[in-house]
């Protein structure tokens, strides 16, 4: 069963958040914020925190951006994960994942199910890896954000997790590159 590792010592994570709406500031984007709070809560390192407008561009570059700066480990979006014509972040992230995490969508929904039921199939949350970094897109909403950070991500993104973690395995996640395609 899963636990935390006493004898381990806690690793901090270096992690980008990046909001997607047309509408949301700094200052009124409580999404955002939540993530933000429960990152430095949990001891990471907030190390990059921006807004975007819900266009695939402008999402897909500062994601690419973020991955290739050494200086951040994992970035978070929120927001343009639904089905409206201005809900596109998955379509711009989806095509640059090296590889995709299913489980990530499977378990985000199974906990949002046993929160608001059936509406749980209105987001379209997705994870990935993109150049060696893990890639999180999240629903707009701060209780979303706090169901994936609080269900999942405080635990994978903690070394002392039991039986496995992303911090243990995120040296590896750019063997491909090293080795040759």
């Amino acid at each position: 069963m899963a636990k935390i590792d006493e004898s381990r010592s806690f690793v901090p994570v270096r992690i980008a958040v990046l909001t997607v709406s047309d509408t949301r500031s700094l200052a009124d984007d409580k999404s955002g914020q939540t993530l933000a709070d429960r990152i430095t809560e949990a001891g990471h390192i907030l190390a990059a925190r921006d807004i975007v407008t819900d266009d695939r561009d402008k999402i897909r570059d500062m994601v690419l951006a973020w991955s290739r700066d050494k200086n951040i480990d994992v970035v978070i979006t929120t927001g343009g994960t639904g089905f409206t014509g201005r809900d596109v972040t998955p379509e711009a992230l989806e095509p640059i994942f090296e590889k995709r995490m299913d489980g990530f969508s499977e378990v985000f929904h199974r906990i949002s199910y046993d929160k608001i039921g059936t509406s749980t199939i209105q987001s379209r949350a997705i994870g990935g890896v993109v150049n060696a970094t893990f890639v999180f897109v999240l629903p707009g909403s701060p209780g979303a954000c706090k169901d994936a950070w609080d269900g999942i991500l405080k635990a994978q993104l903690d070394y002392r997790h039991m039986p496995c973690n992303f911090v243990e395995i995120m040296p590896r996640l750019d063997e491909h590159l090293r080795r040759g395609k």
